[in-house]
This record gives structure tokens, C-alpha cells and sequence, in this order.
């Protein structure tokens, strides 16, 4: 068995609203990252995936968030750490590549200048070190002129560019732990599959764990060894990638897997979930998933499902089968 790397369990994170009033994000949350897996968190905008990963980093204000649970990084727990402490393991032990790079890079700072501050903040190397190490980065994810590149202003690179230099930058260091919040999100296909590439490529040469979070299924079945499901700040369902394709258990995965569109399948119209995620402030009693579920029964408005292993490495939250879900449809 690999080593852990990432041990979330029971995560719950809210927000403060008003003077006294505290709204949950995310609740009840468990998972594992280990090293030489790329793990998928996925679901709608609003699930709660990256308030769990700002989470696990601890990016979170302070004044305005509360988190609760336990963070396991490295051996640590990261929610006794001092400020000092959890500095220090940004860059060395996990890193995290932001989504829209363009937003994320300094507009106002040189390539080579926001790499080496990230290097030098982290490490005791030398000026000239530093800058061997920068451009050893850069080749290292595809760049190829990068002695150039470092002269570079982040508008003077390409969607694409930019994002190779924030997984450079977060590699920097070598961190055992990467996390990925939608790397791709805003790249045309071709960029996007070489994106993909590469962190295969990283996670293969130095035996990285990944946390990749996204909404694209697509993305999950490309590049993940497991997959995450997350509906209104819950985990829902957790499989191996083959197996929740291939069999996916909660009414919401299937809802999903159901909208990809796929080659060879000629419908005249995708399937989609009705409605929309629930709001923050009011969330619906019982199941979350209940008012959007065509199999939703009384007991599903009353009891909030317990996440329940269903097969090897295979659980999910739901309180009927998927044999007694279909005898239900035969029914009505």
C-alpha cells in the first residue's frame, strides 16, 4: 500500500454571514491522497470542492472562516499548526496550481522573479541556484526557451504557457502533494490534453499524489485512479475510475456520467439534472440530493444518508439500492 499522504476526515467548513450567523460549505467530508495517485474531486460549481481544497491548504480568512475536523498532512494535523508552521509547509510538502493562471501569476512581476521568490522563500539556495533550479523547472514542463521565458511578463505568454510556469512553480520545491483546482479550465483541447500529460508525467517520475479537482468527467476518466463525488458539501460517492463508470451508485453520479456526451451515441437531446444546487443558507431537509432525484421517496425528505461501503473501495450515500431504485420505476 502506498503512503498516505493527505488524510481529510470529518471536514467541515463555514463561513460567517452577518454578525452571528454561520453558513456550512462543506460537511462531514473524508478522503485519502496517496502517493502516486491522482485522485478526481468532482462536481457541479457550488458543491464544495474548492472551499475543500482552500481548506486543506488553510487559505481560508481566518475572521470569517471556521473549520472544523481533522487535516492530515505529512504526518501533521494542519489545523494545530501555527501560521509560521503551515507557511513552511506550502512548497515543501503540497503545493497547489490555481484555476484562470492568468489571474493567478503577478501581472507586474517577471516570470523569473515569481519563480525565484517561491523557490527562495522555501529552500536556502544561493542567487545562482536559484536561477539554475528556475530554469531546470521550466524545461521540466515543456517550455523551450526558457532563459527567455524568465524575462517574460505573464501577459507576453499564451493561456497554455502560464500554466506550465504555475506547475513549475508549485514543483519547484518538490512537494509529495500537488493540488490541482481545475487546471484546465479556459485551455482549448490541445493545451488541455498537454496539461494532462505533464502531470501524468509528474506523478509517474517523482511519484507525486494529486488532488485534481474539476467538473469535467471527461478530464476524471483521462488521468484519475479514483474518483470523489461531491453534491452540496457531501461526498456522495467514491469508486475506483473504472468502476464509477461502469457502474456508478448514487442517483447524482449517474446523472452526471449520463449528461457527457459521448461518440457514437446519437440522442437527440443529452439528459440533464433538473434544477440547480441548493442554496448555502437553505438547505433541504434529509437527502440533499432529494428535490432533483426522479427516485426520491418520503423517507429520502426525512433522513440525511450515511456514506456506506457497497463493494471493494466502492461507497456512497444513498438509502435505496440501485435494484430497489429500478423496481421503483417498474411501479409507478
Amino acid at each position: 500500500m502506498a503512503e498516505t499522504l493527505l488524510e481529510v476526515k470529518d471536514l467541515t467548513t463555514q463561513f460567517k454571514r452577518g454578525k452571528k450567523d454561520w453558513i456550512t460549505a462543506v460537511s462531514g467530508v473524508s478522503f485519502q491522497v496517496r502517493a502516486g495517485e491522482i485522485v478526481g474531486l468532482v462536481g457541479e460549481s457550488g458543491c464544495g470542492k474548492s472551499v475543500t481544497s482552500l481548506s486543506v491548504m488553510r487559505l481560508h480568512s481566518k475572521d470569517t472562516t471556521r473549520i472544523s475536523g481533522d487535516i492530515v498532512l505529512g504526518g501533521k494535523h494542519v489545523l494545530d499548526l501555527s501560521d509560521k508552521e503551515m507557511q513552511s509547509m506550502r512548497g515543501n510538502d503540497v503545493s497547489m496550481i490555481f484555476q484562470e493562471p492568468m489571474s493567478a501569476l503577478d501581472p507586474i512581476m517577471r516570470i523569473g522573479d515569481q519563480l525565484a521568490e517561491a523557490i527562495t522563500l522555501h529552500t536556502d539556495l544561493s542567487k545562482d541556484e536559484v536561477h539554475k533550479r528556475s530554469v531546470a523547472m521550466l524545461k521540466s514542463v515543456g517550455i523551450p526557451e526558457p532563459e527567455m521565458t524568465l524575462k517574460n511578463y505573464p501577459h507576453e505568454l499564451s493561456g497554455g504557457m502560464c500554466q506550465r510556469v504555475m506547475i513549475a512553480m508549485a514543483m519547484s520545491c518538490e512537494p509529495k502533494l500537488l493540488i490541482a483546482d481545475e487546471p484546465t479550465t479556459a485551455l482549448d483541447v490541445t493545451i488541455q490534453a498537454q496539461i494532462l500529460a505533464l502531470m501524468e508525467q509528474i506523478r509517474r517520475e517523482r511519484n507525486t499524489g494529486i488532488l485534481l479537482i474539476t467538473h469535467d468527467l471527461g478530464v476524471v476518466a483521462e488521468i484519475c485512479s479514483r474518483v470523489i463525488v461531491m453534491y452540496a458539501g457531501h461526498v456522495v460517492e467514491e469508486a475506483p475510475v473504472d468502476e464509477l463508470f461502469k457502474h456508478p451508485q448514487h442517483p447524482y453520479t449517474q446523472g452526471l456520467i449520463a449528461s457527457v456526451p459521448r461518440l457514437g451515441r446519437r440522442v437527440h437531446r443529452l439528459p440533464s439534472i433538473p434544477g440547480s444546487v441548493p442554496d448555502l443558507a437553505a438547505m433541504p431537509d434529509g437527502c440533499r440530493f432529494a428535490p432533483r432525484c426522479k427516485y426520491a421517496q418520503e423517507e429520502c425528505r426525512a433522513t440525511d444518508p450515511a456514506l456506506v461501503k457497497i463493494a471493494d473501495d466502492h461507497t456512497c450515500s444513498c438509502l435505496f439500492s440501485e435494484k430497489e431504485r429500478e423496481e421503483m420505476l417498474a411501479h409507478e
